[in-house]
């Protein structure tokens, strides 16, 4: 599964009217680049290294799957988007907008057209100051210390001005007034890369299926007949343990949790995969242990076409999914939707992401946000 990146940006102006230009910016690249996780206060600081308006600057921290030298290029078109023009000299002007890319996790990136971490963050308080806000636990890696530390040796004696605070782009999205919320999904949906991404996101509890080592998966997909029984009621076994186990470590009432499965998933493959006699057995097990299981506050089910089920399913590349059939997955589709129709006591969101690509879009993953935030202000 891919990790994100954390990213430290540096935002400034002094032309035109500086505030909106810096909140518009921040909606741009939350837009555009990553999710924007925390922003610094505005400042007021001087011009530096050459004569002109003060400037308003700020700093934000967010999380991309995108290398650094598509950030890079991302930041231009912002910044050409937002009215700034690039002129030939390398001395210091004025500029409607500058958008810095001061960290990229802890990498030491050396190019012809990027130098991370920023070669001057050290001297510059405009830019520490504001980093130090979003309290990070990041280590400068060529000197190998913390913002603190290099704010207490900076040369730079220019006094930067509190202006006011700014607004993170993610407080209009409270994820958290659900304490408990299920990210369900077909084979190869995207439901676990998805609540991954938004645990990290909104500072969330993860529990996440633990189904890769299940003994029973691979021979499955060799000889249904034959394992189908054994391999559901594994599943059912480890999934009420692993709900049972992790839940409790949590308060339901106080801590926000994201999960990438409801244990009711058990009854959909077993209704597809068991015969009818090992079915009825297969139930009255399973309503005794879901009976015992917290229900989650919102149960999102993310559905994707067969067609590109099976797309994701062969880039991913785990070889015993590769024998999977369109009429498997579509007997899985039909059978969650089937149980969604039925339940009048879950609090249910569909979202059709067939069309949609959260990893590589920003666009789409802030979409998913946007239906999420729309069914809180039902």
């Amino acid at each position: 599964m891919k990790s994100q990146h954390q990213v430290v940006l540096s935002l400034g102006t002094n032309q035109g009217n500086r505030l909106q230009n810096i909140e518009n910016c921040l909606q741009l690249i939350h837009r555009e680049i990553g999710t924007i996780i925390k922003v610094s206060k505005l400042y007021e600081t001087p011009s530096w290294g050459f004569e002109s308006d003060a400037f308003y600057n700020c700093a934000v921290v967010l999380h991309t799957f995108s290398p650094a030298k598509k950030i890079l290029n991302k930041i231009l078109r912002i910044e050409k988007q937002l009215g700034r023009v690039r002129g030939n000299t390398l001395e210091y002007q004025p500029r409607v907008i500058d958008v810095d890319l001061i960290a990229f996790d802890e990498e030491i990136i050396d190019s012809e057209k990027l130098q991370v971490p920023h070669p001057l963050m050290q001297n510059r308080n405009f830019v520490l100051l504001p980093i130090l806000d979003l309290n990070l636990n990041w280590v400068h890696p060529v000197f190998h210390k913390k913002i603190t530390e290099l704010l207490e040796i900076s040369p730079d004696e220019s006094v930067c001005t509190e202006i006011q605070k700014l607004e993170n782009p993610l407080d209009s999205i409270p994820l958290e007034q659900f304490n408990y919320i299920a990210f369900e999904g077909n084979i190869g949906a995207g439901k676990t890369t998805l609540a991954t991404k938004i645990a990290e996101d909104f500072n969330a509890k993860t529990v996440l299926e633990r189904f890769a080592d299940n003994p029973f998966l691979p021979k499955f997909y060799e000889d249904q007949n034959r394992y189908a029984f054994p391999l559901e009621m594994s599943f059912l076994a480890d999934r009420y343990k692993q709900l049972s186990d992790d839940l409790a470590q949590f308060d339901l009432f106080k801590d926000f949790i994201v999960a990438d499965y409801h244990i009711f998933k058990s009854l959909i493959f077993a209704k597809i995969t068991l015969a009818e006699d090992e079915y009825r057995l297969y139930r009255t097990l399973f309503d005794i242990v879901y009976r015992e299981m917290p229900k989650p506050d919102l149960y999102v089910y993310l559905y994707q076409n067969t067609e590109r089920l099976l797309e994701n399913i062969k880039k991913r590349g785990r070889s015993y999914e590769q024998n999977i059939s369109a009429s498997y997955l579509d007997k899985i589709n039909n059978g969650y939707l089937d149980y969604i129709k039925s339940q009048t006591e879950l609090n249910v969101l569909i979202i059709d992401v067939s069309d949609r690509d959260f990893v590589k879009n920003q666009e789409d993953y802030l979409y998913i946000l946007e239906e999420i935030r729309q069914k809180i202000s039902r």
